[in-house]
């Protein structure tokens, strides 16, 4: 089976987050540890270079974008994962940033719109149609409260209709603006075409459970790309596995509200999700996946009162987290 009907039938992708020493370097064992984990945790695909891996990664003073990206290749060149690799900034940028995830062996590039926001729809869709003719483009609504911009209707009707296009991460964090993705594909005659992912960490469960009907078309959402998905992640692949066998269970429902709840506290939904990576290496530094939760940007940590809220989110949903299944394995990721 190739990676795009893999892709189309649907998989757990999570969010790469980064490794770093207490000096903010890369720390390249604990980069793979956490690549090897998500591998065997049963993910179908990664996603690196995004949000959660920190866009920072870019920058010259950092340089990380090429490593982080070789890394990730390296550790599943050998894995049944679809590799995509975040795409960001002006055409220019994006157009040498997907040469280099072509060159690395990426399937597809995230792209974020987020550095065109002045441009309208005809600009956002030639710089769109730019990515797409060296790598298949994997199409991404990101909420404004983490740097997105709005996209209207209008674009994602023309954007589905772009040859090179193969998904969509759907993440506005709003069910007004998801549904003018779904619309945009079914009206552009691509339902079952392009995969569409979750990226909603607020509603992964609905998301998922929801067969949805647009103008008399059927169309369902086949799996999700999120951050959330970056931690507790074998918990995440075994309920994904739950959805697509038994999505009439009412107690994926339960689930559902459960796992906002854990991601109100990872996300740091009280603070306007100021500490959204440093809750989720808090997670992993929990688990021993990472040696602290530092950033690229100093000023990004936990903000006050999120640490009390993991705590809680720990205890009150034991069933949710991996720490055993981490435990099991950490040394030889380690390794």
């Amino acid at each position: 089976m190739d990676w795009r009907t893999r892709l189309r039938q649907g998989m757990v992708i999570p969010a790469h987050p980064l490794a770093l020493t207490a000096e903010r370097k890369l720390d390249e064992r604990r980069q793979r540890a956490l690549t090897r984990y998500y591998v065997a945790a049963g993910v179908g695909g990664l996603a690196v270079g995004v949000h959660t891996t920190q866009f920072e990664i870019r920058l010259p003073q950092h340089d990380l974008l090429r490593p982080v990206l070789e890394l990730a290749a390296e550790e599943t060149r050998h894995a049944e994962v679809v590799r995509v690799a975040g795409i960001v900034g002006p055409t220019a940028q994006a157009v040498r940033e997907a040469e280099l995830a072509a060159s690395l062996g990426y399937h597809a590039g995230l792209v974020s719109l987020a550095a065109l926001r002045e441009a309208t729809v005809d600009q956002l869709i030639e710089h769109c149609r730019a990515v797409a003719s060296i790598l298949p483009v994997f199409g991404f609504y990101l909420q404004p409260a983490v740097g997105g911009r709005l996209l209207p209707y209008a674009f994602w009707r023309r954007f589905a209709e772009l040859e090179g296009v193969v998904a969509i991460k759907i993440a506005p964090f709003n069910r007004y603006q998801t549904l003018d993705v779904l619309r945009g594909v079914v009206d552009a005659g691509r339902a079952g075409d392009i995969a569409l992912y979750t990226g909603n960490d607020d509603t992964i469960l609905a998301d998922l459970l929801t067969p949805f009907r647009i103008g008399g078309v059927d169309v369902r959402i086949v799996g999700g790309l999120l951050g959330h998905w970056a931690v507790w992640t074998r918990r995440a692949t075994e309920i994904f596995a739950r959805v697509r066998t038994c999505p009439a269970s009412p107690e994926l429902l339960t689930l559902a509200a459960e796992i906002t709840d854990a991601n109100a506290a990872f996300f740091d939904a009280a603070n306007g999700f100021h500490g959204c990576i440093a809750g989720l290496h808090e997670v992993l530094r929990r688990q021993g996946l990472l040696a602290g939760r530092w950033c690229l940007n100093p000023a990004e940590d936990l903000s006050p009162g999120q640490r009390e809220e993991i705590d809680r989110v720990y205890r009150a949903y034991p069933h949710l987290h991996d720490d055993a299944f981490v435990r099991e394995q950490l040394d030889r990721w380690l390794t």
